[in-house]
């Protein structure tokens, strides 16, 4: 009851690497759960700075039922501006809770955890709004650890593609992004310095940048029937929006902090360009549009960091990698 354990960043890479298939079901079910009312997912909570506008702090405390039956909370930073020393944007710790007391029993390293769950929940997007596991060809703007994680987790869904386009602000990443693509992953990797470019003639379109407004304009910048996975969800302008099929992860949440979406519905004061949500695709309610684009915006739901958290934390326990932490608790009785 009173245990407590520490799971650090390379236990939980290392779990995940070997666990990606996996992660990807813990999402899909936790999707449904959450579409179900199994789940308690407030608004997250933002600490911002106003001497670094770009940079922010973000709670994002949850409840998840069924098999889980787990609290905890996830804090997150995003710091932009790490990029240009090679440092990562993101680092955040994961605190997991016992429903039944409320007592924390684990904090894992969350940043490996954070990107594992946004990386499965486009890749299984992805394959429910396309209906397959082949594109002709793959674009990705961003090359950061994101767009990373979501390519390693492609590879583990056996997706093929004739041609991975990289596009990027900075050529350098880029050009690492599509080597690491080619020489590990064995896909046909190139660079395209042009993002229309890029994007035209691209069956799937991912976006994973660290955008804070949109720059993606151009009303006609997507084909119908072009899937757009909108993961760093400020790239794309609310005129596209409007004129696309629009598939959330949670209305409610996507709807707030600026998102595309959210940017669409205070231009034009009404949410009618909201299609549905992943889950219903999952469940056959809503169809993939062939008429216009088809835009997945995913906010990123605590209840995912739970999901994903726990699983690991459990795999941990079970092999050994995890940190047990002796008498973390300084009172466990009242008298």
């Amino acid at each position: 009851m009173f245990e407590f354990s520490v799971i650090g960043g390379k236990a939980a890479r290392d779990i995940i690497g070997r666990s990606r298939g996996q992660i990807v079901e813990e999402v899909r079910a936790t999707y449904l759960a959450h579409e179900d009312g199994d789940s308690i997912n407030p608004n997250s909570y933002f600490l911002r700075f106003p001497d670094k506008p770009d940079s922010r702090i973000i709670a994002l405390p949850a409840y998840l039922g069924g098999d889980y039956d787990v609290a905890g909370i996830k804090w997150i930073s995003s710091f932009p501006g790490n990029i240009k020393n090679k440092v990562p944007r993101a680092s955040a710790a994961l605190l997991l809770n016992d429903y039944a007391t409320g007592y924390p029993f684990a904090c894992l390293e969350a940043s490996q955890i954070s990107a594992a769950r946004t990386a499965a929940s486009a890749v299984l997007a992805a394959a429910e709004l396309t209906g397959e596991r082949s594109v002709k060809r793959l674009t990705i703007v961003g090359a950061g650890i994101i767009a990373r994680n979501i390519l390693e987790f492609f590879k583990d869904q056996d997706w093929h593609t004739d041609e991975l386009v990289i596009h990027d602000q900075l050529p350098d990443y880029a050009a690492a992004f599509a080597d690491y693509a080619g020489t590990e992953l064995g896909y046909p990797a190139r660079t395209e310095a042009d993002l229309a470019a890029a994007v035209n003639g691209a069956d799937l379109v991912v976006f994973a940048t660290t955008a804070g407004a949109p720059y993606v304009l151009d009303p006609d910048a997507f084909a119908p029937g072009q899937v757009v996975l909108n993961v760093s969800l400020r790239d794309i302008g609310p005129e596209i929006i409007l004129g696309a099929q629009n598939i959330l992860d949670d209305i409610g949440h996507c709807m707030t902090a600026q998102t595309s979406p959210h940017l669409a519905e205070q231009k034009y004061g009404h949410r009618d360009f909201i299609d549905g949500t992943l889950a219903q695709v999952i469940r056959g309610e809503v169809k993939a549009a062939t008429d216009k684009p088809v835009i997945f915006s995913p906010f990123g739901l605590g209840v995912l960091d739970l999901a994903v958290g726990t699983f690991v934390y459990r795999t941990a326990k079970e092999s050994g990698e995890a940190v047990e932490i002796s008498d973390f608790f300084g009172e466990t009785q009242r008298w």
